[in-house]
């Protein structure tokens, strides 16, 4: 069986990755959202309540309460674990010998601290996953710093400890609980648009924040949309249970069709750093020998050698086609796929009921549960055979601790895991074991294990609705307020911001949805705006010239509800259409008894001020610089930059170790094999044969 160990790096680089952009995306924000003058003040979510100070860190577990001891307060607590977050996770990404689990808990711990006090700019589902499967890297991440040359640790056959492949048979399972649940909540939720496979047609214009390339794919013919639904469902609950397939090729058909899904997603959507967290999942289904290049190579030049070994080779050619069969049958048959060669088109409809697909799901779930149960039985297996193989008392004593300690961790991540997974499907979530119910009401609030069901229903059936901020000086001329990133001006093509995640752009999305007594947070943003706080405005124009009332606040703000729609290809000039629907919002004013009335039915008055920030403490100015630096920088721009950065830095790093790399393949053989080959050899004419064995050895 090959290893892991390629995929494991890969693995934890990709979470270095995602954790630096996540920290600083949110960096750019943090005044604006949660500072002294931002829409929710962090300082709000952490009051003393008289409790012991490590039972208080166990029930709202957040480094911010040491915050006060440096000197610092809530907001600037937050500004300095984003930075530190972020330069954590570069030296992550860049440096090997970072890759270490004490500084993948610092970025899991860091994250959660910073999660505690986000509110509801930081209930994202990208956010929970994120946190679990940072604490999953904790697990995968090496204890010790890892050797770079190859050869293998004294007592250890093939360099692995036994047990580092069970914390990251968790990252595949996370991927299987991601995946199949995304798809099994489209048809549970019994929205029309994904039984009726007509999704699609609505989903590039009504997400969150469409790219310039989802105006095209929305133009695209309607039976390519309904086939693109029915390949959805096929990668979301068809390919899933083939992540525990024993046939890796069939592990690497599942890789590649949810790389697929994934890089389409990110053409047509700005999900910040969603998709890319999903594609270092994906590595959990790849092994040594797909990332190799020199092992491929030399396994092509093997045939088999005996007929036990050809045999299986045409037993598991036969098991694929199987397997491939079986989906074809089932995507045709349940999906009723058919050919029209009259028009060319493929037509598509679904062919079972809700019902059907009700009882299908009640049949299946707890044998998934089981699957999963089976599979790690393998992996647990396979740990204590490479345990037995350890060379050496003391060696495989420290090889039982850590299988014991990891060993147990990975069981009991599993079974936490299957209460969330289970909620899905309401009659095998009450058959579940108390205990794992139990364990996982222990650690909750931890986000060790969430449940997850991304797009359930498809909104803007009738047309996008969009939230327009208006402010005006008299109260008759009114003026539009226009965001970054979201939807406003007609002519104005949709941004590519992608890894960042404009959170009150995201907010914005959700609030049109519904009253905007359904986002309390919304009365704050009004009030800030009437007050003209810089921090607020910055969140939504960051040059702040282009914000119209930036000389004086506006003396009302109010809010009307449009509903937008992608223009028609023959629209010159524009990208959006729209129609007015209703106000959202009424006219306000500083001192206006419904602003007042609101923000004390929203808990929103500002009881007590904040304290004045001290400037002479050295870390405030610290941060204060840091800040002022950045402050022009817009957050894409900032996010892209790193990533240029790393790639800089990452290029120059191959080109330092290519001489290296050569002096290694040009360097003579090792002594030790050259007097081993002298002594079998004869005298003087042999000794240029024998010196070349080692050679081919190698």
């Amino acid at each position: 069986m090959a290893g892991s160990r390629l995929p494991r790096q890969l693995f934890l680089q990709g979470v270095a990755a995602v954790f630096m952009f996540a920290f600083a995306s949110l960096y750019t924000q943090i005044p604006g959202l949660y500072g002294p003058e931002g829409i929710l003040p962090a300082r709000r979510t952490l009051r003393p309540q008289g409790k012991g100070r490590w039972q208080q860190l166990w029930e709202t577990p957040t480094l911010l309460w040491e915050a006060p001891l440096l000197g610092l307060d809530t907001a600037q607590g937050l500004e300095l674990l984003s930075l530190l977050g972020t330069l954590l996770a570069l030296g992550a990404l860049l440096t090997r010998q970072l890759r270490h689990l004490l500084v993948y808990l610092l970025l899991w711990a860091t994250y959660l601290s910073v999660y505690q006090v986000g509110q509801v700019f930081l209930y994202f589902q990208w956010d929970s996953l994120l946190l679990e499967t940072g604490f999953l890297a904790v697990l995968v991440a090496p204890l010790g710093l890892p050797p770079n040359h190859k050869q293998a640790p004294q007592g250890r056959p093939g360099g692995v400890s036994p047990h580092e492949a069970l914390p990251f048979w968790l990252v595949r399972w996370l991927l299987f609980r991601l995946m199949f649940a995304s798809g099994v909540v489209k048809l549970t939720s019994r929205c029309p648009a994904w039984w009726g496979l007509t999704a699609l047609t609505y989903h590039y214009e009504t997400q969150c924040l469409p790219t310039p390339a989802a105006w095209f794919a929305h133009h695209l013919p309607v039976w390519l949309h309904k086939l693109a639904v029915v390949a959805t469902f096929l990668i979301e609950i068809a390919v899933p249970p083939l992540f525990f397939a024993p046939v890796r090729r069939l592990r690497l058909a599942a890789f590649c069709s949810q790389v697929l899904l994934q890089v389409l997603i990110i053409i047509t959507g700005n999900y910040n750093f969603f998709n890319l967290l999903t594609l270092v999942l994906t590595t959990a289904l790849l092994d040594d020998t797909h990332l190799a290049a020199k092992s491929s190579t030399s396994r092509r030049k093997r045939t088999p050698s005996s007929w036990p070994k050809a045999l299986l080779a045409m037993l598991t050619l036969l098991l694929e086609l199987a397997v491939y069969g079986l989906l074809t049958y089932g995507v045709v048959h349940c999906f009723g796929l058919e050919v029209d060669w009259e028009q060319h088109i493929v037509r598509s409809r679904t062919n079972f009921t809700f019902h059907q697909f009700s009882q299908w799901l009640k049949t299946v779930t707890l044998p998934t549960m089981w699957l999963g149960a089976a599979s790690l039985a393998w992996e647990l297996l396979t740990a204590l055979w490479r345990w037995v193989q350890v060379r050496g008392l003391l060696q495989k004593l420290c090889a039982a601790v850590q299988l014991s300690i990891f060993g147990t961790a990975t069981v009991a991540l599993f079974m936490i895991s299957l209460v969330p997974y289970s909620y899905m499907e309401p009659s095998s979530h009450g058959r579940l074991w108390t205990g794992a119910h139990r364990l996982f009401g222990t650690v909750e609030h931890l986000q060790l294990a969430n449940s997850y069901g991304l797009f359930r229903r498809m909104t803007g059936l009738g047309g996008r609705p969009e939230v327009v901020l208006e402010g005006s000086y008299d109260g008759l001329q009114w003026t539009e307020i226009e965001f970054m990133y979201k939807p406003g001006n007609l002519s104005r093509p949709p941004p590519i911001v992608v890894p960042h995640q404009p959170r009150l752009d995201w907010q914005m999305w959700f609030a049109a949805l519904g009253p905007h007594t359904h986002s309390p947070w919304f009365t704050s943003l009004v009030l800030r705006l009437l007050q003209g706080k810089e921090p607020v405005i910055r969140l939504i124009q960051n040059h702040t010239p282009g914000y119209p009332f930036h000389k004086q606040p506006p003396t009302y703000v109010r809010a009307q509800r449009y509903k937008y729609w992608f223009s028609h290809p023959w629209e010159q000039g524009q990208w959006w259409r729209r129609q007015w629907v209703e106000e959202f919002f009424p006219s306000v004013s500083l001192g206006d008894p419904t602003l007042d009335m609101l923000l004390r039915q929203f808990g929103l008055q500002d009881r007590s001020p904040p304290r004045a920030r001290g400037s002479s403490n050295t870390l405030t100015q610290v941060l204060y610089w840091v800040r002022k630096q950045l402050s022009h920088l817009e957050a894409p721009s900032l996010l892209w930059g790193l990533l240029g950065a790393v790639g800089a830095i990452k290029v120059m790093q191959a080109l330092l170790a290519l001489p290296r790399t050569k002096e290694e393949k040009h360097k003579p053989a090792p002594q030790e094999d050259s007097v081993a080959a002298s002594k079998q050899a004869s005298p003087a004419p042999n000794i240029s044969s024998s010196s070349q064995t080692p050679r081919r050895k190698k």
